[in-house]
């Protein structure tokens, strides 16, 4: 398929095609799928992002609250296609209205959700792309073969120059990643970087022996960060003190406060061992179908409204 031969149209018929073959991915292998509030009281607390308010409420950020208090219920494999928004997000890779694709299993981790999101990309890519291979930016990457594992600690030793824990005693962890180690990842095949360090867990498990780092990953194609996946945290008094800590970091920006989600800091005490992973299936279109920028992939961007 050469892409440049297809206009929006043809993309937005791709990416029809796409979210459809996407949903008999999960429903083969016994995933239900849910659909949760758009609207919530509290999105989860982050330092750096920025929720839409709305009559009184928000516009989620992402399904992951409601998601784990299914979990916590007692369903066992979920997954959702969901609208989300995020303020003042906007490029040729971000929209501030996006969405999202979720999922979620009981008793497994990170780790297993590294084969699953594999074998999501190689199955889609090989309906979608005439040889498995996708170019995006100049860049060919082969969705072929073995994706590229490396942990954030080697990347910062390839790419970076230093340590890692030197780049966060610098306070430079994230500017280094994004000027000198995300440009690097996936641009011979997709790349998982994982093991991130315990500062940056965010809902994330810490890896029992090596309590410096997470079980989290983020996976990238011709340097574009394509999903982001956790061990779930499940100690409800851990994840209240990261809240709040964001929600500090948030004061000293002078970004919006929010409350706390009270009802689901209560309800994962109960939730099993799981993991879960966020998806941008915008992003993920515009890569298989060769689209330039994100604007390409969607029937509408915020400026032709």
């Amino acid at each position: 398929m050469n892409s440049r031969l297809y206009g929006k149209s043809q993309r937005l018929t791709i990416r029809a095609q796409a979210v459809q073959n996407i949903r008999m991915f999960f429903i083969n292998r016994g995933y239900l799928e849910v659909d949760t509030p758009l609207l919530i009281p509290a999105p989860a607390p982050e330092a750096h992002i920025d929720a839409i308010p709305a009559a009184g409420l928000y516009l989620q950020t992402s399904p992951e609250l409601c998601m784990k208090r299914l979990l916590a219920a007692g369903y066992r494999q979920i997954f959702q296609i969901s609208k989300c928004w995020r303020a003042a997000e906007r490029g040729s890779r971000h929209l501030p209205e996006f969405t999202m694709l979720e999922w979620y299993a009981a008793d497994r981790d990170y780790r297993y959700l590294m084969t699953e999101s594999m074998q999501l990309i190689s199955y889609l890519t090989a309906l979608h792309t005439a040889d498995r291979h996708i170019s995006y930016n100049g860049t060919r990457v082969d969705l072929c073969g073995e994706f590229e594992q490396i942990t954030v600690r080697e990347a910062f030793k390839l790419y970076a120059g230093c340590e890692m824990e030197e780049a966060l005693a610098k306070d430079e962890f994230d500017e280094l990643m994004t000027e000198k180690i995300e440009p690097r990842l996936g641009n011979r095949v997709p790349t998982i970087i994982y093991d991130y360090p315990a500062s940056r867990a965010a809902l994330s498990r810490l890896r029992s022996d090596d309590p410096t780092v997470a079980e989290r990953f983020e996976l990238y194609i011709a340097g574009v960060e394509l999903a982001n996946a956790f061990s779930e945290l499940n100690d409800n008094r851990v994840q209240r003190k990261r809240f709040e800590e964001e929600l500090e970091l948030r004061k000293e920006r002078g970004a919006p406060f929010y409350p706390l989600p009270e009802p689901f800091l209560a309800e994962i005490a109960t939730m099993p061992p799981a993991a879960g992973i966020a998806l941008g299936v915008d992003r993920l279109i515009m890569l298989i179908s060769g689209a330039a920028t994100i604007d390409e992939v969607v029937a509408f961007t915020p400026e032709e409204l």
